[in-house]
C-alpha cells in the first residue's frame, strides 16, 4: 500500500519591516489633524514646504532626514514612533532596548535608505540608523541636508564621499568614520561598486548648541537693526 508523502511545509512568510509611502504621510497627516493645524501652520513651524507637505502626506514623495526631521519637531512625534512598525508599542526608554537582525524598519528616502533601529523607544537622545547609500552624485544645492544636532557615520562596507556646502569633501572607506555638525549642509555619494552600507546616528540639539543658538540670534537681530 502506498504511503502518500507529506507535503513540505510551506517557507513562513518573513514579516515586512519596511515603512512605505503612504503608511508614513497617513502617519504625518494623522499628527497634523490631532492639532487642528492647516498645512501652511506646519509649513510655518516646520520650515517645509506647503508642496511637499501634502505630496508627503499623500504618500507621494519621499523625505530626507531634514524635512521628516523638521516635521517630527514640528509635530512633537518622536522620530522612532513616526518609524516604528504598525502595532508596535513605543514608549519612552525605561531599560535595555534590542533590535534584532533584519527586524529594524526601513524607509526609502531620496538618496538614501534608512532603517532606523530601536523604534520602540521614544525620547531618545540619538537616533540610530544603517543606511544604503544610493546617490552617486550631487545635483544641486537642494541634495543637501541639514538638521539640528551632531552625526556620526562609520561605514560597514564599500565606499562614500560626504560632501559639505563649503566646498569640503571627505572620502571615507569601509572602516572609516565621520563625526561633525549636521547644521552644516551635507550629502553622501556613493563611490564603489556596490552600494555603500553605513552605521550612523544623529543626536537631537544639545544644551550647549541651543544656548549658544539662542544667544547668537539677539546679536544677529542687533547687528540687522544696526545695518
Amino acid at each position: 500500500m502506498a504511503v502518500a508523502k507529506k507535503a513540505p511545509a510551506a517557507p513562513a512568510a518573513v514579516p515586512s519591516h519596511t515603512l512605505d509611502r503612504k503608511t508614513f504621510g497617513r502617519r504625518l497627516r494623522s499628527a497634523r489633524k490631532k492639532f487642528g493645524w492647516t498645512l501652511a501652520e506646519v509649513a510655518e513651524r516646520s520650515g517645509v514646504s506647503i508642496p511637499t507637505i501634502s505630496r508627503a502626506e499623500r504618500g507621494q514623495l519621499a523625505l530626507g532626514y531634514e524635512n521628516f526631521s523638521a516635521l517630527a519637531n514640528a509635530l512633537r512625534i518622536d522620530i522612532g514612533a513616526l518609524f516604528s512598525e504598525a502595532g508596535a508599542q513605543v514608549t519612552h526608554l525605561q531599560g535595555p532596548v534590542v533590535t534584532r537582525a533584519g527586524e529594524g524598519v526601513t524607509y526609502r528616502g531620496l538618496a538614501f535608505s534608512y532603517e532606523f533601529l530601536a523604534t520602540q523607544a521614544a525620547g531618545k537622545q540619538m537616533s540610530p540608523i544603517l543606511g544604503t547609500v544610493h546617490a552617486r552624485t550631487v545635483q544641486g544645492p537642494e541634495d543637501y541636508e541639514r538638521h539640528e544636532g551632531e552625526e556620526f557615520v562609520y561605514v560597514l562596507s564599500g565606499g562614500l564621499e560626504v560632501h559639505f556646502e563649503d566646498g569640503r569633501t571627505v572620502k571615507l572607506a569601509k572602516g572609516d568614520s565621520l563625526y561633525f555638525d549636521s547644521r552644516i549642509g551635507h550629502a553622501y555619494t556613493c563611490t564603489s561598486r556596490q552600494l555603500a552600507r553605513v552605521l550612523g546616528a544623529c543626536t537631537q540639539e544639545s544644551d550647549a548648541m541651543r544656548s549658544a543658538r539662542e544667544s547668537e540670534t539677539p546679536r544677529k537681530r542687533a547687528g540687522a537693526a544696526r545695518a
